[in-house]
């Protein structure tokens, strides 16, 4: 395939998300998937990806953090399951207005939109009576709303298959950014927008 969109660096290819990679995979087929044709068209597969993937990741977190205490993760399986659908009703909304916005108007990250997420697994777990574990002295002060240490580093840690996803919707981005400045286009108060990367 070759991407024939306008607006995007052709060159730039990611690994399509449910396809094989170039050394095989499922089925043994190699596949590949340009940057999509637009950011705007990113956008909606970043967002459609990460609000299927939230409840898988509020239950897994929630049978990760059982196991590493030591209690029964099927005692919260129920509890789990509904905080994962509450989690994509409530967080889902937010992150679509985000990425549906202008790039020059966002004025946060997907993935600053998502960390707040972390209260939903958080509370099955507190709720639950699952001991937090130990934290530093840094854990506690950066991150105080999360005491068992849920928050997303990466779009990966939500989704593996995210990884790709965030890849093409953060360089769409920062191509849409440059290509503004280049053009004298973009909103000098909003210039200091660029894409958000995989940290």
């Amino acid at each position: 395939m070759t991407a024939t969109g306008a607006g995007v660096p052709q060159a730039l290819v990611v690994a399509a998300p449910g396809l094989a990679d170039e050394s095989g995979g499922r089925g043994g087929e190699s596949a590949a998937a340009p940057v999509p044709a637009s950011v705007q068209e990113a956008a909606e597969l970043l967002a459609d990806g990460a609000i299927a993937a939230l409840p898988r990741w509020v239950e897994r977190c929630v049978a990760e953090m059982c196991e590493r205490a030591g209690v029964v993760a099927a005692d919260l399986s129920e509890q789990a399951r509904a905080a994962g659908m509450q989690c994509a009703a409530e967080t889902g909304p937010p992150l679509r207005e985000l990425l549906a916005a202008d790039v020059d108007a966002q004025q946060t990250t997907p993935l600053s939109v998502l960390r707040s997420a972390v209260r939903f697994p958080t509370r099955v777990l507190a709720d639950g009576g699952v001991p937090e574990p130990e934290r530093d002295d840094f854990e506690r002060s950066r991150f105080g709303d999360d005491p068992y240490g849920l928050t997303p580093a990466s779009f990966v840690d939500i989704d593996p298959e995210l990884g790709p996803i965030g890849i093409a919707w953060g360089a769409a981005k920062a191509f849409e950014v440059l290509r503004r400045r280049r053009d004298g286009s973009a909103e000098p108060a909003r210039r200091g927008g660029t894409a958000e990367g995989q940290r």
